[in-house]
């Protein structure tokens, strides 16, 4: 187990990430944050503290339930009513970008309406795709072997990214 971000690191660039959100939306009198169940959305809490604490606008924070191994095999959900976000401006969060896949099929639930815009946020990209999903705003872009697995600790007190 490798170590590639720890918990100093990891807050640098939580605040980092929250920082380029509001220079990007300095516009908008409204966001919604919402993370994808997990790790995710712990990082869409801590985003949304540091969003509502230098940027002066409402944060709307939600959890999205998907199966992040057979995402077509249930249903996803929202912790807020869906048509909330119409003609919203949404921020997609998640830990870790492996191929996509889970950040792909919670993305096609807000295109089910009209939004204003959607953007992708991730700690780690590992940037081997097989879904066409991009992210908009990265913590840590990360070339590795197809084998290599990364894995996001955000639950501890001292939180922290290895790669296994």
């Amino acid at each position: 187990m490798q170590i590639i971000l720890d918990h100093k690191q990891i807050q640098q660039k939580i605040t980092r990430l929250g920082h380029q959100i509001l220079e990007n939306c300095f516009e908008e009198n409204q966001i919604f944050i919402g993370g994808i169940s997990g790790n995710g959305f712990i990082l869409a809490q801590n985003l949304s503290e540091i969003i509502k604490l230098h940027g002066g606008l409402d944060v709307v924070l939600f959890e999205i339930t998907v199966n992040k191994e057979e995402p077509w095999s249930d249903v996803i959900t929202l912790s807020i009513d869906q048509s909330k976000l119409k003609k919203g401006y949404i921020v997609l969060v998640d830990d870790v970008v492996n191929s996509g896949k889970t950040m792909q099929y919670a993305l096609m639930k807000f295109l089910e309406q009209a939004t204003k815009a959607i953007k992708t946020v991730a700690l780690v990209d590992r940037e081997h795709r097989r879904f066409p999903i991009k992210t908009d705003y990265v913590g840590l872009g990360l070339s590795t072997t197809l084998k290599d697995r990364v894995e996001v600790d955000l639950t501890a007190e001292k939180t922290k990214a290895y790669l296994v």
